[in-house]
């Protein structure tokens, strides 16, 4: 990867500390590199949304969060409600987990009811980027499906993993991702968001050519295309 694609890879980063110790301290040290370095967003848990806008508030970084996280089997109203919660506190973007066992098992009105409650909470106030915690789901097919069934009720991006699960993203679940992005293309616009275990340049440059492949150069913009990773902004500084 050469300095600019390295930039560019910057650029599309949402800069994630999401550990279950993170500290306010935690926060601030996160908000400070992104800023530092331009990266598209912080992602952070949903308890330090207000600070992260507020550590923000000068910056062009974006603050995303966390909801149905990590296991996607929050209630419906629940998960509103703290919809309702994070984006009045200021999130530009919010990623919801996908029911995916509920979704596996063929129960698609538990993850209707999940998705179009999160929809109207976001709904010209904030993105909603839906994971679809692809590792778990497993198979292809039925990742493409999920992709599609997130895409019809309102995702603005399609999002791979959680981070928290054994398998992560994957270049197969990504193209699967992008066959039902392309599908949509001409009525509407929906993101890609590779996320967990992008930890090198090397790994960013494969999904990075995979979306520039099927969507054209003008889709890696942090409009479209974000990579969720605590840990790839130290793997592309030295090469800017």
């Amino acid at each position: 990867m050469d300095a600019a694609r390295a930039r560019l890879a910057i650029s599309l980063v949402d800069l994630t500390n999401l550990n279950d110790r993170c500290t306010a301290d935690d926060v601030d040290a996160l908000c400070a590199r992104a800023a530092e370095h331009g990266t598209a967003a912080v992602c952070v848990w949903p308890d330090f949304v207000e600070q992260a806008v507020a550590a923000l508030a000068s910056t062009a970084v974006d603050v995303a969060t966390v909801v149905n996280f990590p296991t996607g089997d929050e209630r419906p109203y629940a998960v509103r409600t703290l919809t309702e919660r994070v984006v009045g506190a200021g999130a530009d973007d919010v990623d919801l987990v996908l029911p995916y066992r509920a979704f596996v098992a063929g129960d698609v009105g538990w993850c209707a009811d999940v998705l179009d409650a999160t929809k109207a909470s976001t709904a010209d106030r904030a993105h909603l980027k839906v994971i679809l915690e692809t590792g778990e789901i497993g198979d292809v097919a039925m990742i493409e499906s999920a992709a599609r069934f997130a895409i019809d009720h309102g995702a603005d991006f399609v999002k791979t993993s959680t981070g928290k699960s054994p398998v992560s993203a994957t270049p197969q679940a990504a193209a699967a991702m992008l066959r039902a992005i392309a599908d949509v293309a001409a009525d509407r616009t929906v993101g890609l968001k590779p996320s967990g275990g992008i930890s090198s340049a090397e790994a960013a440059e494969v999904y990075l050519d995979q979306a520039e492949s099927a969507m054209g150069s003008g889709y890696l913009t942090p409009a479209t295309f974000r990579f969720g990773a605590s840990s790839l902004l130290d793997a592309l500084l030295p090469l800017t």
